[in-house]
């Protein structure tokens, strides 16, 4: 099995039962382990060290994961905010470590970041949207616009690189197409938001953020922590096989993202910026 899909997956001897006969089968099943994810930061001149989160993830691409992570929750925006990103030990890792530079004032987003979480408990209905319009970046304007049939044909081209979900059927995708309909990149986790957080940590990377001319799909239901995580990217777009949520839809509304759902083969419902695809 090749290395990447051996941090995907793992197999455990079994009993099946059907139809009243038992038999043991080797099956496999997707992999699932702790990452705390640690910031360095200066703070009045002193380098201090904190853990920031700790992430259930299925192992693999924790770089990017973690990076996202921070893109996400409005701690980093440029690349000259983060001067190193390492594993505290052999890879894959339990522990990495994000480095920022000098002028990152974390000492303020930690206050505000834990001032909202001991007033809404960290998810919940007004706070949760208060906490997005604290650290979303400014909207800037766009022309970008997606034909339907695009969007159609995403389903097939992310089934065919969902290695991880062909072997378990437990692992979610997360996949950027560009404005062509050209499959960028795909991340498989355990988790729908940690997929999230590896593709635009990757793009992150690249120096390929804001992502304005890009959609994000995905193989889950639509959140209100996607629709966040894909407004701090800066993308247009976000569309997924499943249905919404009603925070997802009023948060997509406030900030201009087109939320797609339901999408399927030749299908698809606009919930919000109807506006960017061409009928």
């Amino acid at each position: 099995m090749p290395a990447m899909e051996r941090s995907l997956v793992r197999s455990y001897s079994i009993k099946r039962l059907s139809n009243g006969a038992s038999e043991r089968i080797l099956d496999t099943v997707a992999a699932e382990e702790p990452l705390e994810i640690r910031i360095q930061y200066w703070f009045k001149d002193a380098r201090l060290s904190r853990s920031l989160a700790l992430a259930m993830r299925t192992p693999g691409h924790d770089r990017e994961l973690a990076v996202g992570f921070l893109v996400s929750e409005g701690v980093v925006r440029k690349q000259s905010d983060l001067t190193g990103v390492r594993a505290l030990g052999p890879d894959p890792s339990d522990e990495i470590v994000a480095e920022l530079a000098h002028e990152v004032d974390f000492e303020s987003w930690r206050v505000e970041r834990t001032s909202f979480v001991g007033a809404s408990c960290g998810v919940c209905g007004k706070r949760s949207r208060d906490v997005l319009a604290a650290n979303v970046p400014p909207r800037v304007p766009d022309d970008f616009r997606v034909a339907p049939s695009l969007i159609e044909q995403m389903p097939g081209l992310l089934r065919g690189r969902q290695a991880g979900f062909a072997q378990t059927g437990g692992l979610h995708a997360a996949a950027l197409f560009d404005s062509a309909g050209r499959l960028d990149a795909v991340f498989e986790d355990i988790g729908r938001h940690n997929a999230l957080d590896k593709v635009i940590g990757s793009a992150f990377l690249k120096g390929r953020l804001p992502l304005r001319e890009s959609v994000l799909f995905l193989s889950s239901r639509g959140s209100f922590e996607l629709v966040q995580k894909a407004i701090m990217a800066g993308a247009p777009v976000l569309a997924t096989v499943g249905g919404p949520s009603s925070l997802a839809i009023e948060a997509a509304r406030d900030y201009g993202l087109t939320l797609l759902g339901f999408v399927r083969e030749k299908r698809f419902n606009i919930y919000a910026g109807e506006w960017r695809i061409n009928s």
